[in-house]
């Protein structure tokens, strides 16, 4: 075991363990804290995905530095804290709050913090993070219903959630390649500085950062920073030679997409599945809690649907999911659907349905949590940042698309299944 990693939330550990996989590392995604005697097999990269980014700071610190002791444990020599490429969080946290903590958990005198995912759309300048060619600020990531980002600016972001001094390194050295990187990784800490954002607008910026960043015990970021990593233990003779991508053994059965992502991506994407004829069943958390959906009727409606695949969805626009979380409260409208679409896929797999298209990181997480999958195999990337996967370690495996809300084309839940 030579790279491991703590994730924030489902999809994007998932994104992450892909990366590390197409970059030539046997790997394998957790879900949860794994046991003390859980066999990782061969593995060379394990990421653990745990669903701390929007819950309290103190409980995100506790549960990232327990993941981190347990890699640690079984032999991990480098440790990533990866986090959303949008930077999603709130003043008290969680990205450097739980920074903050695995700095100090792993020593060494700096980390990096560099949410870059140009694949994506995801890139930063002179500090500041992009989304294609809009200021984070101006993206739709303003309206996020739990953590909205209406600064850009990723050094006062971050210097609001962490004691650690904040420093930056911006393209001008960047572009200069690892060795500049490296000398200007040296001097912030001499300055003092324990944690520096680092601009990044080009895979090939990401990969000589990447190799900069070869002695750090500490590396965070989101699932692009990953990307020149895995060469430096092949450099040091500790990782063999990139082969080609694993195929994905994919179990036959039946299908649906659950989609609790209110995201303008996905929102598209149920848009464009709908136009092109995708019978689609819409939640509403209104009545939900009002017992007029239940559990029963939408795993009815799912199964009357015998000529094509089904798609559930509460994605809704910014207005829709203001009223309905005045109505309910904020995190009490999003666990309604989420914990519905949980139960009705453990439903659904009684009665035949083993490949499960999920959008959106909260909804993932409860659907792979009641479906008690403890591991994934990552297989074919559908998107970036979204592979197929089949469980490990289930009595019937499932094949799982777990997407963050934000990322895939717009076509998204029709081509997904070309490749299983």
């Amino acid at each position: 075991m030579l790279l491991c990693a703590v994730a924030d939330d489902l999809t994007g550990a998932t994104d992450l363990a892909l990366t590390l996989a197409r970059e030539g590392m046997r790997t394998v995604q957790v879900v949860g804290i794994p046991p003390a005697d859980f066999d990782y097999g061969d593995a060379e990269a394990v990421v653990v995905a745990l669903k701390s980014r929007t819950i309290p700071a103190a409980e995100a610190v506790a549960l990232s530095l327990e993941a981190c002791r347990r890699l640690t444990a079984a032999g991990a020599e480098q440790i990533i804290f990866k986090y959303c490429s949008t930077f999603d969080s709130t003043p008290e946290g969680n990205i450097g709050s739980v920074a903050e903590a695995l700095h100090a958990e792993l020593g060494g005198a700096l980390t990096l913090a560099c949410p870059a995912f140009p694949a994506n759309g995801r890139t930063v300048y002179r500090g500041h993070l992009f989304v294609g060619d809009m200021l984070l600020s101006d993206s739709p990531m303003k309206d996020h219903p739990l953590t909205p980002m209406t600064d850009p600016n990723l050094v006062r972001v971050l210097q609001q959630q962490t004691a650690l001094k904040v420093g930056l390194v911006t393209r001008d050295t960047v572009e200069k390649g690892s060795d500049e990187i490296g000398a200007a990784f040296r001097q912030a800490a001499e300055r003092g500085e324990g944690i520096v954002i680092v601009d990044a607008i080009t895979d090939d910026d990401l990969r000589a950062i990447g190799q900069a960043a070869a002695g750090m015990r500490l590396i965070t970021g989101g699932s692009g920073i990953a990307i020149g990593l895995p060469e430096n233990f092949r450099r040091a003779g500790k990782l063999g030679a990139n082969g080609t991508e694993k195929g994905l053994a994919a179990p036959k059965g039946k299908a649906v997409i659950l989609a609790g992502s209110c995201s303008t991506a996905t929102r598209r994407q149920v848009s464009v599945a709908i136009k092109a004829g995708t019978p689609a069943l819409k939640l509403d958390p209104l009545d939900i809690a009002a017992g007029r959906t239940t559990v029963d009727s939408v795993v009815d409606w799912v199964a009357s649907i015998t000529d094509a695949i089904p798609l559930v969805y509460s994605s809704s626009d910014p207005e829709d999911v203001r009223r309905a979380q005045q109505a309910l409260g904020r995190d009490r409208a999003g666990e309604l659907v989420e914990h519905l679409l949980g139960e009705v896929a453990f439903r659904l797999t009684s009665l035949g349905y083993c490949r499960f298209l999920v959008a959106g990181g909260e909804t993932s997480g409860a659907v792979v949590n009641r479906l008690d999958v403890q591991a994934l195999f990552i297989g074919p990337e559908i998107d970036p940042g979204v592979p197929w996967t089949v469980s490990i370690g289930r009595e019937e495996p499932l094949a799982l698309a777990l997407k963050s809300g934000n990322f895939g084309g717009d076509d998204f839940f029709l081509r997904a299944w070309d490749l299983v």
